[in-house]
């Protein structure tokens, strides 16, 4: 099943499956007992666009605080459960609005059967995970190591377990470190899997490989049609998940709003620090609500005509720099004033 014939599901007040957009997740790396830092971090999470975020719970302090999380923050909160099936049990209890398990290392299948009653009894959705590392032995020697067709069968058969459980408010992922298998193995799932899916690439690496191979795989994935969530899996800043992750569905025509900066390479025309703006002007525009193309020069020869595409641009010269409407200057001003002229241009654009 491709994105829009997938089964709709609700996460808390978030809709996912069926014609609704893919939602971006994102993943807390503060320690979740410790309810305040928590909350501190998701709610900068939702400041950057997050709409889902799921937190590790790892003992039972770490259910038992989803209750006070809960209060404080405005997106779906989902547990993220390993090995023991009474922190989900507890997770649901205080307040998750899904659970991520594993069936095949919560237990005995009375005890998978467990979690699926506490999560039926209150309506809450659970996300099937299998990660490559994660494959049971006989599928590793079925396949002869590990396989796209293995990650999916052993998918497909905890989805087939929850099913005979009598539950089916499911989500699906399957995720590997393997960029490529982990394409193959969601084409092969989206022909066989009524369910959402979230998709990422797991254990991608840092802010700049992360990003590489998560832009990589996931364009490839959410361009095919399948993929409900996405996550970013960065070793970093969480927040940069989800700036990565919004500029991938907007680049893919799967998200609108928002402005884009665009901005040239540098040569030895430039005269000002161009690297240094971009950047600059990419962090001034993040809280300006406009859907809008900025475009960033660095040198006055060129800047006019390679600004054309953009709603609005800046480009460098010695000491100064010009304001550009649609390829069309519309004034000079100093270098050190091109930032703040550029904002509130940016925050005076519909009066």
């Amino acid at each position: 099943m491709y994105r829009e014939q997938t089964k709709e599901i609700s996460i808390g007040d978030v809709r996912i499956g069926g014609t609704n957009p893919v939602a971006i997740q994102s993943m807390t790396n503060t320690r979740t007992e410790d309810a305040a830092a928590t909350v501190e971090q998701i709610l900068r999470l939702e400041a950057a666009g997050c709409q889902i975020i799921r937190c590790a719970v790892p003992t039972m302090e770490a259910a038992e605080s989803f209750r006070e999380i809960k209060k404080k923050i405005h997106i779906p909160l989902v547990a993220d459960i390993h090995f023991d099936y009474r922190l989900a049990i507890a997770a649901i209890e205080n307040g998750a609005d899904k659970i991520r398990i594993n069936p095949g290392n919560i237990g005995s299948g009375e005890k998978v059967q467990a979690v699926v009653d506490a999560a039926k009894e209150r309506r809450v959705p659970i996300r099937v995970g299998v990660n490559s590392g994660s494959l049971e032995k006989h599928l590793l020697e079925k396949y002869g190591g590990v396989t796209a067709e293995g990650i999916v069968e052993s998918a497909l058969d905890k989805v087939k377990m929850i099913e005979e459980m009598g539950y089916d408010n499911l989500v699906v992922s399957i995720k590997s470190s393997d960029v490529m298998m982990c394409v193959r193995a969601h084409e092969l799932m989206a022909e066989q899997c009524p369910y959402p899916l979230h998709v990422g690439i797991t254990e991608s690496g840092t802010v700049y490989s992360g990003n590489v191979k998560s832009s990589v795989g996931l364009g490839i994935i959410l361009h095919e049609g399948i993929g409900n969530t996405v996550r970013v899996s960065l070793t970093g800043d969480p927040a940069e998940e989800v700036r990565t992750a919004k500029l991938i569905l907007k680049t893919l025509g799967l998200r609108k709003g928002g402005i884009e900066v665009v901005s040239c390479p540098t040569c030895g025309r430039t005269k000002i620090d161009l690297i240094d703006l971009a950047n600059r002007v990419e962090k001034m525009v993040e809280d300006i609500p406009l859907d809008l193309k900025v475009a960033v020069m660095g040198c006055a020869v060129n800047g006019p005509g390679e600004a054309k595409e953009a709603d609005i641009g800046i480009a460098g010269g010695v000491g100064e720099g010009l304001l550009i409407r649609k390829g069309q200057i519309v004034k000079k001003v100093k270098e050190e004033e091109l930032l703040n002229t550029l904002r509130q241009e940016l925050l005076n654009w519909n009066r």
